[in-house]
């Protein structure tokens, strides 16, 4: 499984996943979501985004460490009609290290004035504004949205871009493995994350295992009650890295 190739060589605390398989499969096809987990060894959370005769499709978070889902649901639509695919978020809670880390998968619209409403949701108080998703706290995932959009702006100007904090220099686009071109993928965190560094992973496995190139960022969180033990300098405190990718059919 090629993505799973990609994950390990990665070697992330948390993986964020969109349009991956889970479910029943038809002759032949492995069940995504659940076969990822198990082959890395690690925790699956799964919202599903699309259901078709016993299949679902949807967004999934990884997590090295155990994690308690707090919750997924659909984000907002403008359409009056059924949609194919409902556009959702899932939370889940994770410690890494003895710190509480919230972390948020979403998959937004590729309508523009859908997408803006579903990314006023996700910082509003139903998600990255809920009183228990408190820093550290991280949102990542396909947003559809490149920086010089509305619903970009409207979460960088509440969170931080981990890829403009990032010392490697200019942010890289993520999106299509063929002739990369737009930052669709997207990692923000909020105050006392510190991103270390955040760049699209380029490699031949990448070119072939999605048509977006995976974000991984590495990032450390801080301990806020060691900052303050230390007079307000801020003491770095375990390490977490977070991958986002939409894994192709293989």
């Amino acid at each position: 499984m090629r993505t799973a190739e990609v994950i390990a060589a990665c070697n992330p605390d948390i993986v964020a996943l969109q349009e991956v398989r889970a479910g029943r499969t038809r002759a032949g096809e492995a069940d995504q979501a659940a076969g990822l987990a198990e082959k890395l060894g690690m925790d699956l959370h799964f919202q599903p985004t699309i259901r078709i005769l016993g299949e679902q499709y949807g967004i999934a978070i990884l997590t090295r460490h155990p994690a308690r889902l707090v919750k997924s649901g659909r984000l907002p639509t403008q359409s009056t009609r059924p949609s194919f695919e409902k556009r959702s978020a899932l939370w889940v809670r994770t410690e890494i290290d003895g710190q509480t880390v919230n972390v948020i998968n979403a998959h937004l619209s590729l309508r523009s004035g859908e997408r803006r409403a579903q990314a006023s949701a996700l910082v509003g108080p139903d998600w990255m504004g809920h009183p228990e998703c408190a820093d550290p706290a991280i949102l990542l995932g396909d947003f559809n949205a490149p920086p010089y959009s509305r619903s970009y702006r409207m979460i960088a100007d509440r969170l931080r871009d981990a890829q403009l904090s990032s010392a490697r220099g200019a942010p890289q686009p993520t999106f299509h493995t063929r002739a990369p071109l737009l930052r669709l993928d997207h990692v923000f965190v909020t105050g006392s994350v510190e991103v270390v560094d955040a760049a699209p992973v380029r490699t031949l496995l990448t070119r072939v295992a999605s048509d977006h190139f995976p974000l991984l960022a590495e990032l450390r969180v801080r301990s806020h009650a060691t900052a303050s033990a230390a007079g307000g300098r801020e003491v770095p405190q375990g390490e977490l890295i977070a991958s986002g990718q939409d894994p192709a059919s293989e």
